[in-house]
């Protein structure tokens, strides 16, 4: 019934907004599908269907992003951790898992954060030519994800708080915007990923403040996602704190602070927060990059990290709240089903159209 009525949804809204000139982008948070270091801690029947309970929300949209967290490799040694221990957070999923990100849809994945050279250069190279061989392409630094979709070239960008090869920095909001600009003149859309922002449960609110985390900064996301679409970018789409944050739209562009874990097996901590997720699924205009309107897909982590759709709606709840608080209401409203769009009316008018169909 839920799928029923975004499908009718949609169909009712390109009365308004012809679907030949919007464009749909389904984003998620967190994923890392299992890893043999320190020990083989990989899912069940080596993670044959590990995205079957959440597949169908990501088909059918023109990108499918997510965050890898972790690299793709099989052989090679960490200088991260000292011993084999389990507290040290190294993570090694084997090559073979792409074919389970290429079946769920994906069409580009984020590699800038603090886990892509875990293993080191091998390591952040083997996972360039894996994502590559699987006809997906990775975001971060120097290496952007080029689509071209209903006659608009459009870019990927990753940022993280680290500054690297595959990595802008959000530090250096100067220097993202330079970055932004330059992408902006070459192309139509620009879409912006960050990984940023403290981490855990009590990491939830987006402060607008500089954010620290074991004594390391994780920079100002709010300041960052706003310059950034200043200098041109049409979405940020943020992931880090492995719990959900607050949405909201600036300068007709939408922010999402942080999707939180998707699919994080065996390592992450999955208690109450860090184990509820969503899928968001928005629709941008095709020539302007405004946001016209979305989805939040709940989702929740079970059976040590595999994603199940949430019949509870917890995800959207979360999200409704810290949106509330953190935006000051802002212009984003959710409905119960997780439909969001702008305006205080906007959800009645859509259920106007809805039922004209």
């Amino acid at each position: 019934m839920f799928l029923l009525l975004f499908s009718i949804f949609v169909r009712g809204a390109s009365s308004e907004t012809p679907e030949d000139s919007c464009l749909t982008i389904a984003a998620v948070g967190d994923i890392m599908m299992g890893t043999t270091y320190p020990e083989n801690m990989l899912p069940p029947k080596d993670g044959v269907g590990i995205f079957d309970g959440v597949k169908d929300a990501l088909a059918g949209n023109d990108i499918v992003f997510g965050n890898l967290e972790g690299p793709l490799v099989d052989e090679g040694t960490t200088t991260k951790c000292k011993g084999p221990g389990k507290t040290c957070y190294a993570f090694k999923t084997p090559t073979r898992y792409v074919k389970y990100l290429k079946e769920a849809g994906f069409t580009t994945l984020n590699i800038a954060n603090n886990h892509a050279s875990d293993f080191g250069q091998e390591g952040l190279e083997s996972t360039l030519r894996t994502l590559d061989g699987a006809g997906i392409q990775p975001v971060g630094g120097k290496v952007v994800a080029h689509f071209e979709i209903k006659g608009k070239r459009i870019v990927v960008a990753g940022f993280s708080f680290s500054d690297s090869l595959y990595s802008f920095s959000i530090l250096d909001t100067d220097a993202a915007q330079k970055v932004v600009r330059e992408l902006k003149a070459a192309n139509d859309l620009v879409i912006v990923s960050f990984h940023g922002g403290a981490e855990g449960s009590s990491a939830a609110h987006v402060t607008g403040e500089n954010e620290v985390f074991l004594g390391e900064e994780r920079g100002n996301v709010a300041f960052f996602a706003k310059a950034v679409i200043d200098a041109g970018a049409d979405m940020v789409i943020g992931h880090g704190p492995h719990v959900l944050r607050a949405v909201t739209v600036y300068k007709h562009k939408l922010i999402v602070y942080s999707l939180g874990n998707f699919l994080t097996y065996e390592r992450f901590n999955l208690d109450g927060p860090n184990g509820v997720s969503v899928i968001l699924k928005a629709r941008i205009d095709a020539s302007t990059g405004d946001f016209i309107d979305g989805e939040l897909v709940p989702v929740r982590l079970v059976n040590e990290g595999i994603p199940l759709r949430d019949p509870t709606g917890r995800g959207i709840t979360i999200i409704r709240k810290l949106t509330k608080e953190d935006t000051a209401g802002g212009n984003i409203s959710i409905a119960d089903n997780g439909r969001f769009c702008i305006g205080d009316d906007c959800l009645n008018r859509t259920t106007s159209v809805r039922a004209l169909h």
